[in-house]
């Protein structure tokens, strides 16, 4: 059974940083393509980065050249490192591995 967790959310300023982790078990995790999503109060789920098994990333317009997702193979972890944060990425942060869904992490970030 695949088993996946997402830590690392908190309360931030503008302009300041978090980095996200998620982890998971069940799967060949290393090889698997990993996506992240959010989901802000009032809105649908959207993806914003994702990572694919031989490492090539994408990301949304929205998060591109603040955002920057990494994994690091040998301890099992993908990243998600957030920079430059803006009051209009507060949302519960979900990872996904494979078909299966984090529990989320709560980002909120404070003007």
């Amino acid at each position: 059974q695949v088993h996946v967790v997402e830590s690392g959310g908190g309360l931030v300023q503008v302009g300041g940083s978090l980095r996200l982790s998620c982890t998971a078990s069940g799967v060949p995790f290393p090889n698997s393509a990993v996506g992240w999503y959010r989901q802000a109060p009032g809105k649908s789920r959207e993806g914003f980065a994702a990572i694919t098994s031989d490492g090539h990333t994408r990301y949304s317009d929205s998060v591109k050249g603040r955002f920057a997702i990494s994994r690091d193979g040998r301890n099992n972890v993908v990243y998600l490192q957030m920079n430059s944060l803006k009051p209009e990425d507060t949302a519960v942060y979900y990872c996904k591995v494979l078909s299966t869904w984090g529990q989320g992490t709560q980002v909120t970030v404070s003007s």
